[in-house]
């Protein structure tokens, strides 16, 4: 169908109307057929209007319902309905204008709202028909011998593990919280709702449309059936470097073009007025190793020792499929031949299943759903310095469990679950994670020594603020300053952590007048963030006491996930006194 249509020809109802009586107001004789009945491909004829020309608002009659039952309205409804958005939203008249239907745009819904009249089933029918694929969590348990199992197990201490970590998976109402605890002390949370496909779809893969391109910003928005169209820049497009000669990276403008279908994988779930990000370059993580598809990608953690990694690379040139790449990941420490070449091969199978069903898929549509948060923390992040996986949900911790025990089988006893039934207290209480929780959500953090930190967000930056507060020493102000600045460095780099604050962050530390003071102060912040996975870049401290640093942005953050803006003030903490601007307003008139 073209993306401009014209006045509208033969539809489901468009078959013509044999009823004498009026219809929307005015009765127009049925097509001029030598008496014949109406056929489909027969045009509607001009409203009668009297001998008056037609008007701008005059509306086509309806067609008659007798005319569109049955298979007609059945099949042919449902195909056009795809195709013409709806029929009713297209009013036409005899000049014959071609119109240009709107694509996007807000109130794109997964087959309701405008999407659902708009596509006829759209994404919603070819997800009825088409399932997308999904990561294999309850795949058969891998087999391994005693001695590979104790060696795997970690530390115990009285018949008991032990480990720095431990997390807490509490599902109530279909939402689903985690919290990593480092001893006691809460250090990250995740909060995960019901998947609706929209908000939470980092790593999905999508075959997509794009929407339009702009060679000034070197970007493209495409279409991936969420409410905003994702972005792809042109540094995540993939190219063949023999159509353009090899004369560098070409533009995107000659790469994308305007209603082109491609396969794209999200990097960043939307955030606030920001549609999600994308790249080409699709990768399907496991857990040992990640399979980048129809790529020469080849590489080993480089966390592991180099006889680790010599090991690995040996078993990797054995294994690895020749038309796909293959990343080897730290979690492969240890592990055997047979078990890499179990996980490469179940990543393969998906890779399969994703062509198959993009070949037999429209565009905008879910080829591949990543699975829920609980199964990618363990896939990522567990191993034996987890002293235990706590779960409050019984069908959850089944899955988890079946999961640990079909990737890593040797730490499936720490898996453990919370019956509330039995357990006096719910799980997050027991843990202390709710009073740590309503700390975090506060703007005021208080450090053990008297001193405290206030932190402000803005549109463009986070503000930190340093202030020695009740700390008021023993030797002098210089020393005084520096260790409650050195108390603020730590404690930011986990607030950091725990609120999962992003983007650009200013910190205001108490200023020093000694320049090694200063030095060891970003020290000691650059080692804290060392412990955070996510990416940070930290500049000096500058004579003002001003730190500037960056963190990638991640998801939506702490406070935004428990929280919306004041339906009063609209966020900004302040109510505007009307009358008195009303007050002020007739003063300057008169």
């Amino acid at each position: 169908m073209s993306e401009n249509e014209g006045a509208r020809t033969a539809g489901p109802g468009d078959a013509g109307s044999t009823d004498s009586g009026p219809l929307a107001g005015e009765s127009h004789p049925a097509p001029g057929a030598g008496g014949r009945k109406p056929q489909i491909g027969d045009s509607r004829p001009a409203p009668d209007l009297g001998g008056r020309k037609p008007q701008i608002g005059d509306s086509r009659p309806a067609p008659d319902a007798s005319l569109t039952g049955g298979d007609q309205g059945g099949d042919q409804g449902g195909d056009q309905g795809g195709d013409q958005g709806g029929g009713g939203g297209e009013s036409g008249s005899s000049s014959g204008r071609r119109r240009r239907r709107r694509r996007g745009g807000r109130g794109r819904g997964q087959g309701g709202g405008s999407q659902g009249q708009q596509s006829g089933g759209g994404q919603g029918s070819q997800r009825g028909r088409n399932r997308p694929v999904e990561a294999v969590t309850d795949d058969a348990p891998v087999e391994l011998d005693e001695d590979t199992l104790k060696s795997r197990r970690g530390r115990e201490r009285r018949g008991k593990p032990i480990g720095r970590y431990m997390m807490c998976v509490s599902v109530s109402d279909g939402v689903t919280q985690i919290a990593v605890l480092e001893g006691r002390q809460l250090i990250e949370h995740y909060l995960s709702r019901p998947a609706d496909d929209v908000s939470e779809i980092h790593g999905n893969v999508y075959l997509s449309k794009v929407q339009n391109v702009l060679p000034g910003m070197e970007a493209a928005f495409v279409d991936i059936g969420t409410p905003k169209n994702a972005v792809l820049y042109r540094g995540d497009v993939q190219y063949d470097e023999k159509e353009f000669g090899g004369k560098g990276r070409p533009r995107i403008e000659q790469v994308l073009r305007s209603r082109q279908t491609i396969l794209a994988q999200v990097t960043k779930n939307p955030i606030a007025h920001k549609g999600a990000r994308l790249t080409q370059e699709v990768s399907l993580p496991g857990r040992f190793v990640v399979l980048v598809p129809n790529s020469s990608t080849y590489g080993i953690s480089k966390r592991l020792s180099e006889s680790e990694r010599k090991r690995l690379r040996k078993i990797l040139d054995r294994v690895k499929p020749k038309q796909h790449g293959v990343i080897v990941r730290t979690a492969a420490e240890d592990i055997t031949k047979e078990e890499i070449e179990r996980d490469v091969r179940r990543l393969l199978t998906q890779w399969n299943e994703i062509e198959k069903l993009a070949g037999r898929s429209e565009a905008p549509s879910l080829l591949y759903r990543e699975p829920e948060m609980a199964f990618r923390f363990i896939r990522e992040e567990f191993n034996k310095d987890f002293r235990g996986v706590v779960i409050d949900d019984p069908d959850m911790f089944e899955r988890v469990r079946t999961y640990v025990e079909s990737v890593n089988p040797a730490l499936v006893d720490r898996i453990s679950y919370h019956d509330p039934e039995i357990e006096s207290l719910p799980l997050f209480e027991r843990h202390h994670v709710h009073e740590q929780l309503r700390k975090a959500l506060d703007r005021k953090v208080w450090l053990p020594s008297g001193g405290s930190l206030i932190i402000e967000h803005t549109e463009a930056l986070t503000v930190i603020d340093v202030n020695t507060g009740k700390n008021v020493g023993r030797s002098s102000l210089e020393e005084t300053v520096f260790r409650n600045n050195l108390e603020a460095a730590e404690e930011i780099a986990r607030q950091l952590r725990l609120r999962d604050i992003g983007g650009i962050i200013v910190i205001d530390f108490v200023d020093m007048e000694i320049k090694a003071n200063r030095e060891a102060v970003a020290t000691t912040l650059r080692d804290a963030l060392a412990r955070d996975k996510t990416r940070t870049q930290v500049f000096d401290i500058s004579d003002l006491g001003l730190v500037e640093m960056t963190r990638k942005r991640i998801g939506e953050g702490l406070l935004e996930s428990f929280a919306n803006a004041c339906a009063d003030c609209g966020g900004r903490g302040v109510n505007l006194d009307d009358d008195l601007l009303a007050g002020s307003g007739r003063a300057g008139r008169r």
